[in-house]
């Protein structure tokens, strides 16, 4: 099973993907292009992933409360999860559109 920290990293290695290939430059004027929202989104849930990991070795060190700890990783959890629904529903959407007659 993936960790949390590897799907971030999946996500981010994306998002760089998507900057150098020049995918979203021409944002539109009512609002951010997909490609940063997505980029945002990445990096939040990579914020998150790090502060996890901070509070697990703060407490692996004897610095933490096991409380924190716990929140941390629940937080982390929710936002890739959130994060991985987001990206089923960008496949599915995509899908339906391959699907759609010409």
């Amino acid at each position: 099973m993936a960790s949390p920290s590897i799907a971030a990293n999946a996500y981010a290695n994306l998002a760089r993907v998507l900057e150098s290939s020049g995918a979203g430059k021409g944002s539109e004027p009512n609002g951010q292009s997909f490609a940063s929202l997505l980029k945002d989104a990445v990096g939040s849930v990579m914020e998150s992933g790090r502060k996890s990991d901070a509070q697990t070795v703060a407490m692996a060190a004897g610095k933490a409360n096991v409380m924190d700890v716990v929140t941390a990783v629940a937080d982390t959890d929710v936002a890739v999860s959130t994060l991985v629904s987001v990206r089923d529903r960008v496949i599915a959407a995509y899908e339906d559109i391959m699907k759609m007659p010409i």
